[in-house]
């Protein structure tokens, strides 16, 4: 049986592996939607290659070149912060949710309003607005599967069972490319280091955020919301081998991990085809060929990002939403080279000592919370 789809973010590295999917399986797909910032001419040929109904550029300036490269079809070419929500309010059997930043909360939005089945890549719909995602979930009987690499493997490791058994929840973290860099090394590292990750190929900023541990500690609020162990029941470990990507710890002893290769066509899989399964193309795990797996602490006093996040779910309010608009400044300052690398955590952690806020009870009022700490956080970077 054929079933729809809208990628919204389909030019990025997410939305790239699951055309990737999809291309192996094209008769059991109907693409509805494909979304893009501005990379208009590069969404137009996917939309032409998998017959889109609708091409969304976020940015409005990018229009005249989309319409230009569908000239001649019968697929519609939109723009704006409307569009992306129209794109994302059509009604699919899933839509894949992969736009960067605080830019993907409302499509993220419109997508649970129809009470559909959304596969969550975007890390700040629930960093960032957790409770209201949440609650809008119930309330419109959408289903959230997550995308992320850790959480889809912690869904998978829960599957079956009763989440009330459980004792830990360990998501597992590369270290980054840094993870056994000096404060010194640290100080100096450039851009182009911070994004030559050892075992996953992203884009800039999370590929930043890995090398800060930022990204597990988002990861880490995104599990509080995801699977409500209660936060005393989440934990960090470090796992440089990337081949268990997360654990379920139960109260008889039993741990349940899953493993796989460091590729996100698995949990993609896993999204697309769930309850079921479906050909990736990845090659097997080679365990021989690994020969060790290794785990290791957090260094929290070379890479306080993860205390900063944890920090921040505790003291609930708008501490998460500020920590995630103040690492994006700052990841952004960092990689036009307007600060070192050791900086990008001490401006998420002023930020958040400004206070910025009260817990917001609405979309509107989580983007408010996130315009201002980012004015906060350019302020900061500013005196630096």
């Amino acid at each position: 049986m054929t079933r729809s789809i809208t990628i919204l973010g389909a030019t990025g590295s997410v939305g790239a592996s699951t055309l990737d999917l999809i291309r192996r399986e094209r008769d059991k797909w109907q693409v509805a939607a494909l979304t893009a910032h501005q990379s208009a001419a590069e969404l137009a040929k996917l939309a032409i290659e998998f017959d889109a109904q609708v091409a969304v550029v976020s940015d409005e300036t990018c229009l005249p070149e989309l319409r230009e490269a569908l000239s001649g079809t019968s697929i519609e070419a939109a723009s704006g912060k409307q569009a992306l929500c129209d794109a994302a309010s059509r009604k699919v059997d899933m839509t894949v949710a992969a736009i960067v930043g605080c830019a993907g909360l409302a499509p993220v939005m419109a997508a649970i309003e129809q009470g559909g089945t959304i596969a969550l890549a975007n890390k700040e719909a629930l960093v960032s607005a957790g409770d209201v995602m949440t609650a809008a979930v119930a309330k419109h009987g959408a289903t959230l599967l997550p995308v992320d690499s850790e959480h889809n493997a912690i869904f998978q490791c829960l599957s079956g069972n009763d989440i009330d058994e459980v004792r830990w929840i360990t998501l597992t973290a590369s270290g980054g490319p840094f993870r056994e860099w000096t404060q010194a090394q640290l100080d100096a590292a450039t851009p182009k280091q911070a994004v030559a990750h050892p075992n996953w190929d992203m884009g800039a900023k999370i590929s930043v955020d890995s090398a800060t541990m930022m990204n597990k500690g988002l990861e880490f609020i995104e599990a509080h919301h995801l699977f409500p162990v209660g936060l005393d029941r989440l934990r960090i470990v470090v796992h440089p081998q990337s081949v268990i990507h997360s654990m379920v710890e139960y109260r008889d002893g039993s741990t349940l991990a899953q493993l796989g290769p460091s590729d996100m066509k698995v949990p993609i899989a896993s999204c697309l085809a769930w309850p079921k399964r479906m050909e990736t193309g990845c090659a097997p795990l080679d365990l021989p060929a690994i020969g060790n797996l290794s785990f290791f602490a957090p260094n929290e006093a070379l890479f306080p990002a993860t205390k900063l996040a944890r920090d921040a779910v505790h003291a609930g309010g708008a501490a998460p939403a500020t920590l995630n608009a103040a690492n994006e400044v700052a990841v952004a300052a960092f990689l036009a080279g307007q600060i070192g690398f050791t900086q990008i955590a001490a401006i998420v952690a002023e930020t958040l000592e400004s206070g910025i806020g009260t817990a917001p009870a609405s979309l509107e009022e989580v983007l408010a919370v996130d315009i201002a700490a980012r004015q906060r956080a350019k302020t900061i970077l500013e005196t630096l």
